[in-house]
């Protein structure tokens, strides 16, 4: 539990502090690793996480349901957030005399977001022989490092201040933490019933469908063949299946 709440928070953490030590960004590269961030985060979802789901679900139409529901959330919540939480990079050009403000709603919607993320490393079946939240945690990791680094830039951009834009890195940073924390806590205490994990790893299934194949959409808006492209998710989804079969 300390390990995975550690890795989490650290690499949120770090991702983000990356924008400060990056001389000049790169656009290509940075499309580049997110097609393998899509790729890892596509192949787990339908090779673990949609499989564990159905085979825990005590009625699957009502999991497929759920999983549809996290996938039209997901859209709802990038009115928001601007698709940060897939990597997506926003200039917005200030008037002359704006001040910044902070991006509330891009800020929330991510901390949401990025809360419940954390509750999938709790899903019950984690605790039944396999440890395979290992393939989660992995998957979670690859996912946070563009969204962190986005969501950064964003903040630099809005805010026009280093320290509050890494305040709110922090809090952001703490976000999958708390809700593995949190969703630890009211499992092993009984507040929730398995039924209600189950119905939010759907949830947040449906979430991760939908993050993965928009990250494949926007990388190739006019549907052109990339050998670079096809090569990084391509290794991306190899290595999910090695988390998930080998590790």
């Amino acid at each position: 539990m300390l390990f995975n709440v550690t890795i989490l928070f650290l690499t949120a953490l770090l991702a983000g502090m990356a924008v400060f030590f990056i001389p000049r960004f790169d656009q290509s590269r940075f499309k580049v690793a997110l097609s393998f961030s899509g790729a890892y985060l596509f192949s787990i979802t339908v090779i673990h996480i949609i499989p564990e789901l159905f085979q825990e679900a005590p009625d699957i139409r009502h999991a497929g349901i759920f999983v549809l529901v996290g996938f039209f959330m997901q859209m709802i919540l990038e009115f928001f957030t601007t698709g940060v939480e897939h990597g997506h990079l926003h200039h917005h050009n200030h008037a002359p005399g704006h001040t910044a403000h902070v991006p509330y709603a891009i800020f929330a919607s991510l901390f949401v977001h990025a809360f419940l993320e954390g509750t999938l490393l709790v899903h019950p079946s984690h605790n039944h022989g396999h440890d395979d939240g290992n393939t989660l945690l992995y998957g979670l990791v690859i996912h946070k490092i563009p969204e962190a680094f986005a969501l950064m830039f964003v903040l630099l951009f809005r805010l026009r201040s280093k320290t509050k834009a890494f305040v709110l890195l922090v809090l952001f940073a703490l976000a999958s933490p708390a809700g593995l924390l949190v969703s630890d806590v009211l499992h092993h205490g009984n507040f929730i019933s398995e039924n209600v994990f189950i119905m939010l790893f759907a949830i947040v299934a449906g979430n991760f469908l939908y993050i993965s194949t928009t990250i494949f959409f926007e990388n190739s808006p006019e549907h052109k063949f990339k050998a670079s492209k096809l090569s990084v998710s391509l290794l991306g989804a190899a290595m999910a299946i090695l988390a998930e079969y080998m590790l």
